[in-house]
């Protein structure tokens, strides 16, 4: 299984309007190795400048696609199940939620900044339900979950530690291997809380928790997708941005709606758009009905405008490059003339 990023968020939020978004693509890539994809899956793509340009040579794309010099790479996304109260004991979808997050490497929450959707998700009046409520409980969940894995059987598996001298890091990798996370994270979680390492039997309910929240940050890390940014002030997102800045998040504004919109008028052949861009160029405005224009100057006065592009490929690439430190590699066979064995040139793109 390779890297995947789960997209969470409660109903009405427009997390599946950002998943639609994000995955419908201007590229498309026929033999991309995702042979059956579920209804909750699709591909995102990040960009990267081709080596083809440096190099001045003619790249044959084979796993991703090159746009006039930007490498766009795919990876992979689940639009996790509804976010639900009290998930981590099973309630409603929970066991499906959690499912979805066990499979995911990071996540991208969207949350709606306009304030128009209360804690379970029903409609009400713009700014009346604050956002970061939402972060926290998700954060919640997610910590809760982790907390009620590490505590089964805790008591026997802190005393086999304390007797037989093994390494209580290697122990918790056993137990939450099924949830991805590695002993090189739970390393840098304990180093974090300066838990003693020899003595976990002395650990307290409050230090799993702490532990919990530690290992989601470093094993699963989670970018703030601030949908519908377009309904209030830029100052009032702003506000929202800095206030979940100081709580250790990194979030981002965000318009799915305006990103959907710009993909499909480039399809039905309206607009000149790439993803990820702060602007977008009209081929024929006589071609544009009334209606079209005006969504189209909407966008623009208050997405691409005030935010620089509708956020959505600015999460996904802050979450593969920033949060999961990845980077791009072109392997080729022959390196003088950069070709696979089929005489391929620079064909594969890899994270």
């Amino acid at each position: 299984m390779g890297m995947q990023v789960g997209i969470v968020g409660k109903p009405n939020v427009g997390k599946s309007t950002f998943f639609t978004a994000a995955t419908e693509s201007q590229a498309e890539i026929a033999n991309y190795p995702f042979t059956t994809i579920d209804a909750n899956r699709g591909v995102m793509f990040v960009r990267a400048k081709c080596p083809c340009k440096e190099f001045n040579v003619t790249c044959n794309p084979h796993n991703s696609q090159c746009m006039d010099g930007i490498r766009l790479i795919p990876v992979e996304a689940i639009d996790v199940a509804g976010l639900v109260p009290d998930a981590h004991k099973g309630k409603g979808l929970g066991n499906k939620f959690l499912d979805d997050l066990r499979q995911a490497d990071a996540f991208i929450h969207v949350v709606d900044v306009s304030g128009s959707t209360d804690e379970e998700g029903n409609i009400c009046s713009i700014g009346s339900h604050d956002p970061c409520i939402d972060v926290e409980f998700l954060e919640k969940e997610i910590c809760y979950w982790f907390m009620g894995i590490i505590k089964k059987d805790w008591d026997r598996m802190a005393r086999q530690c304390e007797v037989e001298g093994r390494k209580i890091e290697k122990m918790l990798a056993e137990k939450l291997t099924g949830l991805k996370i590695k002993e090189e994270h739970i390393h840098h979680a304990l180093t974090e809380l300066s838990l003693p390492l020899d003595k976990p039997s002395s650990w307290s309910d409050n230090d799993l928790l702490n532990l919990a929240f530690a290992l989601r940050k470093v094993g699963k890390p989670m970018i703030i997708a601030l949908n519908k940014c377009d309904l209030v002030s830029k100052d009032k997102v702003d506000d929202i941005v800095e206030k979940l800045k100081r709580k250790g998040y990194v979030a981002i504004p965000t318009s799915a709606e305006a990103e959907l919109a710009l993909k499909r008028a480039v399809k039905h052949g309206l607009i000149e758009y790439i993803q990820g861009a702060s602007g977008f160029k009209i081929k024929d405005a006589n071609e544009l009905e009334k209606d079209q224009k005006k969504a189209l100057s909407y966008i623009e006065d208050h997405v691409l405008k005030p935010y620089s592009s509708t956020g959505i490929q600015l999460c996904v690439e802050k979450v593969v490059y920033d949060m999961l430190n990845l980077i791009v590699v072109y392997p080729v066979e022959d390196e003088h003339h950069l070709t696979d064995k089929q005489g391929r040139v620079l064909p594969d793109a890899y994270l």
